[in-house]
C-alpha cells in the first residue's frame, strides 16, 4: 500500500484481493441467519430490522469498497470487478478508482447533508437519560402493535410506565412512531427539518443510523467500515428491544426492565457503550464525507 501526495493511496492487487475476501466472509458470516430465515420464510421481530427499515440486502454488504481516495492498481490474472461497478472509473494505466466528481453530481447533497448531521450530532455531549422510552410511546394506548409479541407487563402496565416517566426523545425517526397519545407527552417535538439541531449521539438511533449513512454514501465507504457500522448497528438493535415492552423470552432474550432503578443503570451502562463506539465510527464516516467533499488539490 503507497500513500502518494493528496492523500490518494495505491493498493496492490494482492492486497485489494485479500481484503475483499476477508470482506465477503465476514459479511456472510453476519447475515447467515437472516439468510436462512429468508429461504424459510421466517421473521424475526429483532434482527429483521436491519433488513426492512434499512433496506440492507446482504449481496450488496458483502461488496468491498475500497473507498474515497483509494486507488485499485490491476491484477495481471483477472480484470478489476470494480471497473464495471456503478461510480467507478478506470485511469489509463488500468488502476480503479471511484469517480469522485460523478459520485457527487448525482449524490453531493446528500453527502452534504450527512456531513452536518453527523458533525452536529458528534459535537454534542450524549444524553443517557431516555432509558428508551421511545418504545414504550410506540404502543402507548394502542391495542395492535408493531411486532406479533406480547406485553411483558400488559398493556395497562405499559401505560403506566410511559405515564410515570418524562419522554425526551430527540430522534424524528423514532418519534414518527409514536402513537397519537404518546406525541404530546415527549418534551421535545423533532420535525426533519430540526433534525440536524437535535440528534445527540446518546441515542441509540443515531447509534444504529451510523449503517444508514454508511449504506448513503455506498462505494465512498472503505468495506470494513461499511461492516463495523452494520454489526454495531445489530448489537444496538439488540439493546434496543431488550429494553422495550416487548416479551422476548420466545427469542432467549431478557428484559433490561428500564421501569426499575436496576434496569435503568444497565441500560444506561450499555448505551454509553454503544454511544461511545459508534463515535468512534462516526468520525470516521465524518472523515469519508470531508474526502469527498474536499477542494482538489485541498
Amino acid at each position: 500500500m503507497l500513500t502518494y501526495p493528496g492523500g490518494v493511496t495505491r493498493l496492490a492487487a494482492r492486497s485489494w484481493q485479500a481484503r475483499a475476501r476477508a470482506h465477503a466472509e465476514r459479511a456472510d458470516a453476519l447475515t447467515a441467519a437472516h439468510r436462512g430465515r429468508r429461504a424459510n420464510r421466517e421473521r424475526h421481530a429483532i434482527e429483521d430490522f436491519l433488513y426492512d427499515y434499512y433496506g440492507t440486502r446482504p449481496a450488496v454488504l458483502r461488496r468491498w469498497h475500497p473507498g474515497a481516495g483509494t486507488v485499485l492498481e490491476p491484477a495481471a490474472e483477472a480484470p478489476t470487478p470494480h471497473a464495471a461497478w456503478r461510480w467507478y472509473a478506470t485511469d489509463p494505466d488500468g488502476a480503479v478508482r471511484l469517480d469522485r466528481d460523478r459520485f457527487l453530481a448525482e449524490r453531493g447533497e446528500s453527502v452534504e447533508f450527512i456531513h452536518r448531521l453527523l458533525a452536529a450530532t458528534a459535537a454534542r455531549p450524549a444524553f443517557t437519560g431516555c432509558f428508551g422510552l421511545h418504545e414504550w410511546a410506540m404502543v402507548y394506548r394502542q391495542r395492535e402493535h408493531r411486532h406479533p409479541l406480547p406485553l411483558r407487563l400488559g398493556q395497562r402496565g405499559t401505560d403506566a410506565v410511559v405515564e410515570s416517566h418524562q419522554i425526551r426523545c430527540t430522534h424524528f425517526d423514532a418519534f414518527r412512531f409514536f402513537t397519537p397519545e404518546a406525541v404530546g407527552l415527549n418534551r421535545l417535538q423533532p420535525t426533519r427539518a430540526s433534525q440536524v439541531d437535535l440528534e445527540q449521539p446518546g441515542c441509540l438511533h443515531a447509534s444504529m443510523d451510523c449503517h444508514k449513512w454508511a449504506t448513503k454514501l455506498g462505494p465512498a465507504v472503505p468495506g470494513e467500515l461499511a461492516l463495523d457500522c452494520f454489526q454495531l448497528a445489530g448489537e444496538v438493535r439488540l439493546l434496543d428491544m431488550r429494553a422495550s415492552p416487548y416479551d422476548l423470552s420466545s427469542y432467549g432474550q431478557p428484559a433490561v426492565a428500564i421501569e426499575t432503578p436496576e434496569g435503568k443503570a444497565e441500560y444506561v451502562a450499555r448505551q454509553r457503550d454503544l454511544a461511545r463506539r459508534a463515535g468512534e465510527l462516526r468520525v470516521r464516516l465524518i472523515a469519508v464525507c470531508e474526502t469527498l467533499l474536499a477542494q482538489p488539490g485541498s
